[in-house]
């Protein structure tokens, strides 16, 4: 049986699922109501000192739906807690009391003075939180006050900061990365610089989600007026993998724990960012679509995924796909597929045909012998894949690999896959192999 447990930088929690710093663990109440479902931990929602924080009474999130009305992407204009700071304290103290086996970390965004820092750190650490967020995301309303992705789009601010925390705590310092910047890996070495025990990303992205035609204002809308706002939902995720694997990869950060969150919806999208190098994932929009609960399904499929495949702890799979994050240049130029199309579960729609037709290789035939037929033209299949994206029957159309001559260029093809990035028609490599 798969065991979920983890011990994320020695912080403890009975599977790697935490709730991110969010509306959903805003109070005592709602973190109360998470643990009784099975949540592993959370991140506190955002603490500050600001006794002038006050959030709008009127709309704070719009929403991107597909056509069937689900939730694609998530969009709000919400401010760090506006509840008194003793208060939150307090209840952080009690939970953590109560809870003792779930993973407590607060969230912390004050000014950007090392005296503001150590006053609020030894007040977190008398709750006996385990540990501290120092976020350095958010995009709107506190970035406007120097704080937020104001100092997380600055890796030298990112490094003084987490310099001032690790002088002033003995709580782990975990960094919340903004990804409203150029390239993620220069803010991870930064908080590494800093000695942050690890970094968690992404954070909201900069947004205006959708204009509202009549009154000629971006939504949500306050009293006709908008403004941008921070993405998160299910449409960020590739954005979220791929900065994750990207600091992964870096040579100057392989190594630095990582914290996973950005669309994790299932337990095969937290898979997914653990894969990638993340030692556990953060949830939050899932949550405030579905509710507490899709924690069951979570921790059953993340179990059920992990006895079929023979990992008995999350340690076993955490970073292998990373190895296998290449750059374009090593890409095996002589691996040749070409698109089959089961003739038993298609259902004749044509999309494959048109797209291929319209906007590819006309590689597919919607005729054969005067009968309505879709079959794939391997002389002018490059092997693309668009129809299997756009086919609406799962696995109707599939890839397959090619040996022997490749039917489109009539060229033998090298039957070498596994040697590309050595390999002398790859430009590349032969510049490697000079230097």
């Amino acid at each position: 049986m798969a065991d979920l447990s983890s011990s994320f930088i020695g912080i403890k929690s009975p599977n790697p699922f935490w709730l991110a710093s969010a509306p959903p663990t805003d109070k005592k109440y709602n973190v109360e109501r998470a643990f009784a479902e099975g949540w592993g931990g959370v991140v506190w929602k955002t603490l500050g000192e600001d006794p002038e924080i006050v959030n709008v009474n009127g709309p704070r999130y719009g929403a991107v739906h597909g056509p069937d009305r689900r939730l694609l992407g998530f969009n709000n204009i919400e401010l760090i807690t506006d509840r008194p700071l003793e208060v939150n304290l307090r209840e952080i103290k009690e939970v953590k009391r109560d809870w003792p086996d779930r993973a407590v970390v607060v969230s912390l965004m004050v000014p950007c003075e090392e005296a503001n820092w150590t006053a609020i750190l030894k007040k977190v650490e008398d709750t006996e939180a385990d540990g501290v967020e120092l976020n350095f995301g958010c995009p709107h309303g506190m970035s406007e006050r120097g704080m937020g992705s104001a100092v997380g789009q600055v890796p030298e601010y990112i490094e003084m900061v987490a310099r001032w925390c690790k002088q002033h705590t003995r709580m782990p310092v975990i960094v919340k990365l903004t990804p409203n910047i150029t390239d993620i890996r220069y803010p991870a070495q930064a908080a590494l610089k800093g000695g942050a025990d690890a970094v968690s990303l992404i954070n909201t992205i900069t947004s205006i989600v959708s204009v509202d035609l009549d009154t000629m204002a971006p939504e949500p809308t306050i009293d006709g007026k908008g403004s941008h706002g921070g993405y998160c939902g299910p449409a960020v995720k590739p954005v979220a993998l791929n900065m994750v694997a990207q600091i992964a990869r870096d040579p100057e950060t392989q190594g630095l724990p990582i914290s996973g969150i950005g669309g994790i919806t299932t337990w095969r999208d937290a898979a997914e960012f653990m894969a990638l190098g993340a030692g556990n994932v953060q949830v939050c929009t899932a949550v405030m679509t579905y509710g507490f609960k899709i924690i069951r399904e979570m921790v059953e499929g993340l179990e059920a995924w992990m006895d079929e495949k023979g990992y008995r702890s999350i340690d076993d799979f955490v970073g292998l796909a990373a190895a296998n994050v290449s750059d374009w240049q090593y890409f095996n130029l002589n691996y040749v597929t070409k698109a089959r199309i089961d003739q038993d579960l298609c259902i004749q729609c044509g999309r494959c045909h048109i797209v291929c037709e319209d906007t590819s290789h006309q590689a597919i035939t919607h005729t054969v012998n005067g009968e309505r037929r879709f079959e794939v033209i391997d002389e002018e299949c490059v092997g693309c894949n668009l129809c299997v994206c756009v086919c609406p029957v799962e696995d109707c159309i599939t890839m397959e690999k090619i040996s022997g001559v490749d039917p489109r260029t009539k060229k033998p093809i090298d039957p070498d896959y596994g040697n590309w990035t050595t390999h002398p028609n790859n430009p590349m490599a032969v510049k490697d192999a000079a230097e």
